[in-house]
C-alpha cells in the first residue's frame, strides 16, 4: 500500500481479500507528491510509488469531456507529407553525390545539419504517428508508411521504435520495462558534466539504439523485414549513386536525432524541469512544421488522436492542461539542459512494477468530482502548480 493512502478517502468495503479501492489524490491534473533532487551530486533517478498519470488523466477528461472520443482516428495525409519530405531527402543525397562532387565537405555537412537534419527529424515524427497506427486504419499500411519515411535513415528504425514506444507508452517510468529511460551507465558517465552532457545530446540517437539493445529482446519479424530493406537500400545508394550520397544520409540522421532543435522533444518529453510532472509538453512554433509531436502530455493522454486533431484536445480540456508546466523554446530545452547542474541523464521519475501495478488497482478516478477541486486540495505548493513558461530563446 502507498504511503500516500492516508490522504485518500476509503471506498465502500470490498470482498474478503481484495484491495481497499481508494480515490487518487492526484485527481484530476495527475501531478505527484514527490520532489526533484535538491543536490547536484545525486547519480540516480526520482522515484515515485504510483503509477503513471495518463490512463487516469484521461479517464478524468472523458468523464467530463466526452466529446474527445469524437477526436479518435486516423490522418492519411501524414503519409502524403512522408512521401513528399523522402522525395527531397532523396533528391538532395543525389545532388551531394552526384551534382555537387566539388563542393567542401563543410558545405556538405551545412547542408546536412540545416536542410537533412530538420528533414530527418520530421521522419521521426511521421514514424512515431505512423507507430501509433495513426496514419491509417490498416496496421500494415502504418508499418508501410514508416518503412518509406525509414528509407532515407540508413539505419533501420521505424519497426523497433514502433515496437519499443508502444513498451514505453505501456510502461511509462517503470524500471526495467520502459525502453525510453537512460541507462545506469549513462547516468554514470554523464551526469551532470555540461561537456559530456553536450556530447551526449549530439550522440542521442546512439543512446536510443544502445537502451534497445540493453532490453536484450529477439527481433521480431517486420524489425528483420526493416533491417533486410534498409541494407538493400543502402546497397542501391552506392552502386548507383555515391558513398557520398550515403554519407550525407548518415550524417543528416545523427544531426537530425541529436543537437538539433527538432530533436529537443526527446529531453522534454519526460526530463524533470518541475516537483512532481514526469510529462512536458511543447507549445512552440515548431510545432507547425514537426506536426504537433511537443504536445505530448496531450499525446500520452490521448495516443488514439492524430496529430491534426491534437489542439482540439488541447482547447477542449483546457482545465485539466493550463496548470502544468510547458515549454515555449526547444533550443532554451536544450541549453537549459546542458547548463543546468540540477539536470542530466539521471533527470526522470521512475516506478518499480509493482507500484505501477498496485496504483491502478487501489486507486480509482473520482469521477463524481469536478476537474476545479484540484484548488481545494492541492497536492503541490502553488508554484508547483503554476503555469510557468520557460523563457524564449
Amino acid at each position: 500500500m502507498s504511503p500516500h493512502a492516508t490522504e485518500t478517502h476509503a471506498a465502500d468495503t470490498h470482498a474478503a481479500g481484495a484491495p481497499v479501492v481508494h480515490e487518487d489524490p492526484r485527481h484530476p491534473l495527475y501531478l505527484g507528491n514527490w520532489k526533484r533532487s535538491s543536490k547536484e551530486d545525486v547519480q540516480h533517478f526520482v522515484h515515485d510509488d504510483f503509477d503513471e498519470p495518463h490512463r487516469k488523466r484521461q479517464k478524468a477528461i472523458l468523464a467530463k469531456h466526452p466529446e474527445v472520443r469524437d477526436l479518435y482516428g486516423n490522418e492519411p495525409l501524414t503519409a502524403v507529407i512522408g512521401l513528399a519530405v523522402t522525395v527531397v531527402q532523396f533528391a538532395v543525397a543525389y545532388a551531394v553525390g552526384c551534382v555537387w562532387k566539388d563542393m567542401h565537405w563543410a558545405a556538405i555537412v551545412a547542408i546536412a545539419y540545416a536542410v537533412g537534419g530538420t528533414i530527418s527529424a520530421l521522419f521521426g515524427v511521421i514514424i512515431h504517428e505512423a507507430g501509433h497506427n495513426l496514419v491509417f486504419k490498416r496496421p500494415l499500411l502504418n508499418r508501410l508508411t514508416g518503412m518509406m519515411v525509414n528509407t532515407p535513415m540508413v539505419v533501420p528504425i521505424s519497426q523497433s521504435f514502433r515496437r519499443y514506444h508502444l513498451e514505453h507508452h505501456q510502461f511509462q517510468g517503470v524500471e526495467g520495462m520502459d525502453p525510453d529511460l537512460p541507462l545506469d551507465s549513462e547516468i554514470k558517465l554523464i551526469h551532470n558534466n555540461p561537456l559530456l552532457k553536450t556530447l551526449w545530446v549530439f550522440c542521442y540517437s546512439v543512446m536510443y539504439v544502445a537502451r534497445g539493445a540493453a532490453m536484450k529482446k529477439k527481433p521480431q519479424r517486420w524489425e528483420l523485414i526493416n533491417l533486410w530493406a534498409m541494407l538493400m537500400v543502402d546497397v542501391l545508394i552506392v552502386k548507383f549513386w555515391s558513398v557520398r550520397s550515403l554519407a550525407y544520409l548518415a550524417v543528416s540522421v545523427f544531426f537530425g536525432y541529436g543537437m538539433h532543435p527538432g530533436a529537443a522533444h526527446f529531453i522534454q518529453e519526460h526530463y524533470i524541469f518541475r516537483d512532481g510532472q514526469e510529462t512536458y509538453s511543447y507549445y512552440g512554433s515548431g510545432n507547425i512544421f514537426y506536426l504537433n509531436i511537443g504536445l505530448h502530455n496531450e499525446h500520452h493522454d490521448f495516443p488514439q488522436i492524430p496529430w491534426t486533431r491534437i489542439w482540439k484536445l488541447r482547447r477542449i480540456a483546457t482545465e485539466f492542461y493550463d496548470p502544468l508546466f510547458a515549454h515555449t523554446s526547444w533550443v532554451y530545452v536544450i541549453y537549459k539542459f546542458i547548463a543546468s547542474p540540477m539536470l542530466g541523464p539521471q533527470s526522470r521519475l521512475v516506478r518499480m512494477y509493482k507500484a505501477h501495478l498496485s496504483g491502478r488497482k487501489e486507486y480509482r478516478v473520482p469521477l463524481d468530482d469536478d476537474a476545479a477541486s484540484a484548488k481545494k486540495k492541492p497536492l503541490l505548493s502553488a508554484s508547483g502548480r503554476k503555469n510557468v513558461k520557460s523563457k524564449m530563446h
